[in-house]
């Protein structure tokens, strides 16, 4: 207890002498000093205008193409849309494949549409039993596995239509549209 009773004496000394010292201070302080004004806010409300202001030219600047835009708005006006190519869609009639005993699905339904020139329509429309028997042979030899994967399918596609082209004659069919790959 006495060690406690001497702490806390020390403490009550130490806080009378810290209230000593600024009661002091403060009587050796000039009693004519003024107090001290408080300073004007006008500087930081023009600080603030002038920000607004020039953020706001700097807006509309950049929206209205006077910077880093449109040189000229009349002439984005006046541009017509390009015309749509001059394509045909030629459908591929549903291929269904049986697949073998170890997939998970019995079979494959296989629809497609061929993009080709107007000119050539025709022409590939005339194919259309030799472009079936190609994709038939081919999705038959394709193993199982890369028909259940999905992320196959970009190769899958791009081998089909490589065959298509193949039997059509070069630059008569553009591309291949899958329209159904469905394993059941």
């Amino acid at each position: 207890m006495i060690a406690l009773n001497n702490r806390l004496v020390t403490f009550d000394l130490f806080l009378f002498c810290n209230v000593m010292e600024a009661a002091l201070a403060e009587a050796d302080a000039p009693q004519d000093a003024e107090p001290t004004k408080k300073k004007s806010k006008i500087p930081l409300i023009v600080g603030l205008l002038l920000a607004l202001t020039m953020g706001g030219g700097g807006f509309y600047a950049t929206w209205s193409g006077m910077i880093l835009g449109n040189h000229s708005q009349e002439h984005a006006a006046e541009k017509a849309p390009d015309p749509l190519p001059d394509i045909a869609f030629v459908p591929i009639e549903p291929v269904v494949v049986s697949l073998g005993p170890g997939s998970s699905s019995k079979h494959l339904r296989f629809t497609a549409q061929l993009e080709v020139a107007k000119a050539y329509a025709d022409e590939v429309a005339i194919l259309m039993p030799r472009i079936l028997d190609v994709l038939n042979s081919y999705l038959r030899a394709v193993a199982v596995a890369d028909l259940e994967d999905p992320s196959a399918m970009a190769k899958l596609r791009a081998q089909m239509l490589r065959r298509v082209q193949i039997v059509t004659g070069e630059g008569r069919v553009r591309d291949l549209l899958v329209t159904e790959f469905v394993l059941n």
